[in-house]
């Protein structure tokens, strides 16, 4: 053998034989048990895999939600409604509005701005083999996720006269088919260079002794940590140091599944700066207090969030004079976060990290001769982050109600509420209010749905006073026919 193979195979060696006694040491030395029957490659997969994870933060963890006190439960004491800034039409300043407006266009037009959205899921939920951004919603193009967010973008950088930066989080799994899509698209007419993708962090799953699962004999079961995992991989991936050299300190936070989302809201951005807020949320009126959306709630002076399936029904249906829901406010993950916030949240300080919290899962894992075992029922625990974890943490957060209608409509389900089909419904609605705004006379239904299927494309106009405009300067505008595209 020569020299240098020699050496690196020494070396090899040495790191192997560090790896097996650390993990030894931490009471894990069960995930190499077998070692001696799995060959070169799969022996340099394992230990790439075991040495990527925090022996110390397994430990903590395993102590505190598998066996400690904090293994179950949630603290719901000394809870209020969480204040948030109405909409002009419900009460909201208009001139507080669009001052804000226009401090957004002012931090956009500075390039200030990028986009941000978790896209780590797949579409295995609504029948669909491939990344969930990948998935064909508009009404007549059967565009992706990714495109309309992709020409969202586009339209506002233009407008701006700025590129805005559009970061993207996918799984592991989903990286590849992720990047590929965007080639084979030429980036939806985006700058190549403006793209950024990178992997969302994982963590090894464990089972009720505390003990490490491997998913074969020569692979570690190991899961996504969780959408608050997205500020460590932030700053793990090097984004935030990119934002830093492009001088971006404000970052739009959207999640892959919600087409009607302002991936780009100047009066979301003007909000946020203006209070010098350091994390800033979009709020949801709830429809009923069974609606699955997680409550902002005000605890000891810190902004939270309780998820809907914890918050105890007496408190969740407590009304006021008027009938109103008293926890009223609910979320819908999108978020305006400031780089620096990112950074101390995604740092290695434990004191200003997001917590983890405890799944427990069926988790496919391998029997003590090394035979793979897919349990009837969950014989493991997952641990995973929440973004929204880090509102308590955040200084002056906003709460900024939006109009459902306006942002919100999420491809969830194959059938039902949330589904492909309601989301078509509700951007046929948007595009017909933007016509009628526009003058535009066009039949519909007693839910505003119009009789004809068609699709106004983002880079025409991404909202409704973009579209007043592009429409009026349309010389000889199209009649609203079944199929017709507007771009």
């Amino acid at each position: 053998m020569p020299f240098r193979a020699c050496f690196l195979y020494i070396r090899s060696m040495s790191t192997h034989a560090a790896l097996k006694e650390a993990f030894e040491q931490a009471g894990q030395g069960h995930v190499f048990r077998f070692w001696d029957r799995l060959i070169e490659e799969e022996r340099e997969a394992l230990c790439a895999q075991a040495a990527q994870i925090d022996l110390s933060e397994i430990d903590r963890l395993v102590k505190e939600l598998v066996f400690g006190d904090d293994a179950h439960g949630i603290d719901l004491s000394d809870l209020e409604p969480a204040p948030f800034i109405p909409l002009p039409q419900n009460g909201g300043n208009d001139a507080e509005w669009s001052k804000a407006r226009q401090l957004g266009e002012e931090a956009l037009q500075a390039g200030r701005v990028a986009a941000f959205v978790v896209a780590g899921g797949q579409g295995t939920r609504l029948g669909f083999d491939g990344p969930k951004g990948t998935y064909p919603v508009t009404p007549v193009r059967k565009h992706s996720l990714f495109q309309v967010f992709a020409e969202k973008i586009k339209a506002a950088s233009d407008r701006y006269g700025k590129t805005i930066p559009w970061f993207i989080m996918t799984s592991n799994l989903n990286y590849e088919p992720t990047v590929r899509f965007f080639e084979q698209h030429a980036y939806f007419g985006l700058d190549e260079d403006s793209v950024h993708f990178f992997q969302q962090g994982l963590m090894p799953a464990v089972d009720y002794d505390g003990k490490i699962l491997l998913e074969t004999p020569g692979r570690i079961a190991m899961t996504p940590d969780g959408h608050g995992g997205a500020l460590r991989a932030l700053v793990r991936s090097g984004a935030v140091a990119k934002m830093e050299e492009s001088g971006i300190d404000v970052l739009s936070y959207f999640q892959v599944d919600n087409p009607l989302v302002k991936c780009i809201d100047p009066a979301f951005i003007g909000f946020h700066l203006q209070a010098n807020s350091e994390m800033s949320s979009k709020m949801l009126p709830k429809r009923h207090s069974k609606e699955k959306l997680g409550h902002f709630c005000i605890q000891r002076d810190k902004t939270v969030i309780v998820e809907y399936s914890d918050m105890p029904d007496e408190l969740a249906e407590a009304t006021d004079e008027n009938g109103t829901l008293r926890y009223l406010a609910g979320s819908i993950a999108i978020h305006t976060m400031s780089r620096d916030f990112i950074k101390r949240m995604g740092g290695n300080d434990t004191a200003t990290s997001l917590p983890f919290h405890r799944a427990d899962k069926k988790i496919l894992t391998v029997t003590d001769e090394g035979h793979p075992m897919q349990p009837e029922s969950p014989n493991g625990v997952k641990f995973e982050m929440f973004v929204f974890d880090a509102l308590p943490f955040a200084k002056q957060p906003v709460i900024l109600e939006t109009a459902r209608e306006d942002d919100f409509s999420p491809v969830k389900n194959a059938e039902g509420a949330d589904s492909p089909q309601t989301c078509k419904e509700d951007q046929l609605r948007e595009f017909t209010r933007w016509l009628k705004a526009a003058g535009v006379e066009i039949e519909t239904d007693g839910t505003g749905l119009p009789a004809v299927t068609f699709e106004i494309s983002p880079l025409f106009a991404d909202s409704e006073t973009t579209f007043v405009d592009a429409w009026s300067k349309l010389a000889n505008p199209p009649a609203i026919s079944e199929g017709l595209v507007i771009e």
